[in-house]
């Protein structure tokens, strides 16, 4: 049947809407639906499908369609038919087969694919019909583009050691389509393809397999898609090289060309040096070590033989020998001839016997030499008994009690007036002191016996003096003396921080008042026949340049005793106050020493001492005794070994005695734990007017790189005003850490709102982050209380500066050498040195005592540098007696030795 023309449309309209019912779900990229009966060689089939698609903004996209043959094309989006109105249709003919072609396109803008947004994805696809049927094509997706602004992770900055991986990750902000990552290096692109020690993983990750010193530098991540570029934070990458010893140089020659000296060798942190950071070499750079080289002893001649007898030559000889001593070491021989010769008979041969003349002429020649022999004989006599006279009188001034009493007195002799006066630039004052010396008696019994009810008794009466060095006005002479000289230079031009003397073999000891700072001169330490003046002085630390390397801090004052160069037979003992905690764990701790040349050098590593070590340093809480035979400039240095090791600081709290105005401060200092830190905080508020208004308090400061805290509270609203602005004030870690800064203190200024208001109440702490803190109560009257005051008192020592001879030690001397005499020999019932050092809590290092030709003197020495002025001579007397000695004349004094 035969279908009237104009039908056409209608027919194609009802297959139209049936095929739109049964269309909605295929998902096919280009799918066909013949007309039963036509050509399947006409169906259409696309030139140009719609491709997925990103809104970039609100910019619309455009969609191609495009078909042969083709009479009709629509897009249909997310199951709805595009109107009409909204398609773009360009009819043409097929060049080759002359078929019908169309080409639609649409646009699709971001109000239309977010009214779906979230609910499903946005899709169109294209619907074309022929004469043979329609054909649908692919689904083209639009979505809309993003990429947000913040990174879900970003690298962090790191520090790593050469040759060490890096791992820098990053995982770019959240984009569709989803960003595409890349890195830079300063700014600059990294390519893995020009680099084969980098490479990007998958998860957008830089991965360095061994870092070098040129990845050094500042990486950031970059993201980007059609929407955005990203940049992440720069990531700071540090390789560092840790240091590493070279090589120890060959051992120096001996110092002294004769008799004893020492000897170095070093090594530098050069193998490789530490760069960008790198941890310095542990360690010493110096090792010293005691050496002896023997003197070369020169020859000299032997006396003449006699003169042989007259021969037939009429001559005679006599001869001598080059061993009077004989040349040795590399000593030079003898000069001159061994073999003289003369002529016996004034040149006449006569071989007769001696005449009378002759014999007469030995005779005065044997007189006169027997003459010469006595008077010299004599002077000998005379010299020995002048000697002893010397002895006598030291031993006396030395046994002047029966117990450990301190030695403060001298008997004035008239034969000798200034036996113990030999300081020859000071002058001297007189103490008295009540006592007898031994008595002498005419009875049987030679000795007296100091029994144990009274060894720390005084003996009787009677009455003695005994002379010492004090300060005076050749200070400001003393100290010019020193300073005409190089090394000296740098020392302090007052005396308050200065304590000199001038001391022999007897000894003697230096104080620096309020500060905790001694010198210890040993009796014999000063060789016999030599008198040097010593001095003791305490540095600032701004005038010393004291190198701190690392995590290194600065646990003492710096303290100078000298003069260097001189010879001392004895250690002496230099006592100083630190402010560490000292723990094996936490603490490397190192003496340093400078030497005259101005460098700065570990002289000794506590807790690795050998008996051959020229210094030892007994390290106690608070305080550390140095022995060393080498005077100089002397140091206490720590280097944390973890953040467990802390620093005691001591807090104080001042505050104007009168106050004037209506402004009132308070200052929190924050000091080293010392004596001499508070002597300079002393000074300064005394010059300030200030007065302690709370009980000073310690801190424990710990190495964990954060900084102090302070702040005040609970200030009364209705009286006080609080012009700190800020809610806590801070001082930094290294401030305090490096030791080296003095007086750090932070001030809080309150003003009074009536100015009759006196009494001020409120708090203030001091914290470190995550560490200790304390808190102060403070509830007093600015006008009259004056409570705290007296805790300052209590730390003031007071003294004497110089003590000379027997005034400085609390043993008396003949009890002390004989203490020395009984317990230096091995006991095999332990009664020995050992065990005294263990009674006293000295048997830390007994390698050190056991090194030195007397290791009770040592111990008593460090006795007596820790307890003087106000040491328990009982308990040192329970605990000798305590020993067990088997010698009962331990402690008896014959009245020959009085």
């Amino acid at each position: 049947m035969a279908v009237r023309p104009g039908l056409w449309p209608a027919i194609l309209g009802i297959v139209l809407a049936a095929w739109l019912r049964g269309s909605g779900a295929q998902q096919s990229a280009t799918v066909a639906s013949p007309v039963p009966g036509a050509s399947p060689d006409l169906l259409p089939h696309f030139l140009v499908e719609p491709e997925d698609v990103y809104i970039v903004k609100n910019k619309p996209v455009l969609l191609v369609c495009k078909a042969v043959p083709a009479t009709q094309i629509f897009f249909k989006c997310n199951g709805e038919w595009v109107r009409q109105v909204d398609h773009v249709t360009e009819r043409s003919t097929d060049g080759s087969s002359g078929l019908p072609t169309m080409e639609v396109r649409i646009n699709v803008s971001r109000q239309q694919v977010e009214k779906v947004f979230g609910l499903e994805e946005y899709w169109c696809q294209c619907v074309a019909w022929s004469s043979s049927g329609t054909t649908k094509s692919q689904k083209a997706y639009i979505r809309i583009a993003y990429l947000r602004k913040n990174f879900e992770q970003e690298p962090l900055a790191k520090e790593v050691s050469l040759e060490q991986g890096i791992v820098l990750p990053c995982r770019p902000p959240e984009g569709i389509p989803p960003a595409e990552v890349e890195w830079l290096r300063n700014e600059d692109l990294v390519d893995p393809s020009l680099d084969p020690n980098v490479y990007i993983t998958r998860e957008h990750s830089l991965v360095v397999r061994q870092a070098r010193l040129a990845d050094t530098a500042n990486y950031t991540c970059v993201a980007k898609n059609i929407v955005a570029r990203r940049r992440s934070a720069s990531a700071a990458v540090i390789v560092y090289v840790n240091g590493g010893w070279s090589t120890w140089t060959e051992w120096s020659v001996c110092s002294a060309s004769c008799g004893r000296g020492w000897q170095k060798r070093s090594r530098s942190c050069t193998n490789p040096a530490p760069l960008n950071g790198g941890a310095f070499c542990e360690g010493q750079n110096v090792q010293k070590t005691a050496c002896a080289t023997l003197c070369p002893v020169d020859g000299s001649w032997g006396s003449w033989s006699k003169w042989s007898a007259c021969g037939l030559d009429c001559t005679h000889w006599r001869s001598r020998e080059c061993s009077d001593p004989a040349p040795r070491n590399g000593g030079e021989e003898c000069r001159g001839a061994d073999l003289d010769t003369r002529n016996c008979t004034s040149d006449l041969c006569l071989h007769t016997a001696s005449g009378p003349e002759d014999v007469a002429l030995y005779i005065g020649l044997v007189a006169v030499a027997v003459c010469l022999i006595l008077l010299l004989l004599v002077l000998i006599l005379i010299y020995c008994r002048k000697k002893e006279g010397l002895d006598s009188d030291v031993a006396d001034s030395s046994i002047l009690t029966s117990g450990f009493q301190p030695v403060s007195i001298k008997p004035n002799k008239a034969d000798n007036p200034h036996l113990l006066t030999i300081q020859p630039d000071l002058s001297t004052t007189t103490t008295t002191y009540q006592g007898s010396l031994c008595p002498r008696q005419d009875g049987p019994s030679p000795k007296f016996q100091l029994s144990n009810g009274h060894l720390l008794s005084p003996l009787g009466g009677g009455r003695h003096t005994l002379h010492h060095s004090s300060p005076t006005s050749e200070a400001e002479d003393f100290v010019s003396r020193l300073s005409t000289q190089n090394y000296f230079r740098t020392l302090p031009r007052g005396t308050s921080n200065m304590a000199y003397g001038t001391f022999n073999f007897l000894g003697g000891r230096l104080m620096i008042p309020n500060t905790g700072i001694s010198l210890l001169i040993p009796p014999d330490a000063i060789p016999r026949g030599k008198i040097y003046e010593i001095y003791l002085t305490l540095h600032k630390p701004e005038d010393v340049r004291l190198p701190l390397a690392g995590c290194q801090t600065l646990l003492s004052p710096i303290v100078s005793c000298g003069p260097p160069g001189v010879l001392l037979t004895r250690p002496v003992i230099l006592a100083m106050d630190h402010c560490g905690e000292p723990s094996p764990d936490s603490w490397s701790l190192h003496l340093k020493k400078q030497s005259c040349e101005g460098s700065w050098e570990d002289v000794l590593h506590l807790g690795e001492e050998s008996p051959s070590h020229l210094y030892y340093c007994q390290l106690e809480a608070g305080a550390c005794y140095v022995f060393t035979e080498q005077l100089g400039r002397f140091a206490l240095v720590g280097e944390a070994l973890s953040v467990a090791a802390t620093k005691r600081l001591k807090l104080l709290l001042f505050a104007p005695v009168a106050c004037t105005s209506l402004e009132y401060n308070i200052r929190v200092y924050c000091l080293h734990d010392t004596h001499d830190a508070l002597k300079e905080v002393l000074q300064l508020e005394k010059q300030l007017g200030g007065q302690l208004i709370q009980e000073p308090r310690v801190l424990h400061f710990k190495d964990s790189y954060h900084s102090l805290r302070l702040s005040i509270h609970d200030v009364p609203s209705s009286l006080w005003k609080s012009k700190v602005l800020v809610s806590y004030q801070e001082i930094p870690f290294y401030h305090i850490w490096n030791g080296t800064q003095q007086h750090l203190h932070c001030t809080f200024t309150l003003e009074r709102v009536n100015p009759s208001t006196s009494d001020l109440a409120c708090k203030v702490w001091v914290w470190q982050v995550e560490g200790d803190g304390q808190s102060f109560n403070i509830n007093f009257n600015i006008t009259k209380d004056t409570r705290f005051a007296e805790l300052l008192a209590l730390e003031s020592e007071g003294g004497v500066p110089a003590l000379v001879g027997p005034s400085a030690f609390k043993i008396p001397f003949l009890i002390r050498q004989k203490i020395i005499t009984s317990l230096d020999p091995p006991c095999s019932r332990g009664a020995d040195w050992r065990t005294l050092a263990q009674k006293l809590h000295l048997d830390s290092h007994l390698s050190f005592f056991a090194s030195k030709p007397s290791p009770t003197a040592m111990l008593l020495n460090l006795w007596e540098a820790r307890h003087f002025p106000n040491g328990n001579l009982g308990q040192l007397a329970a605990a000798v007696a305590g020993l067990g000695q088997p010698d009962a004349g331990l402690f008896t004094v014959s009245e020959a030795e009085c």
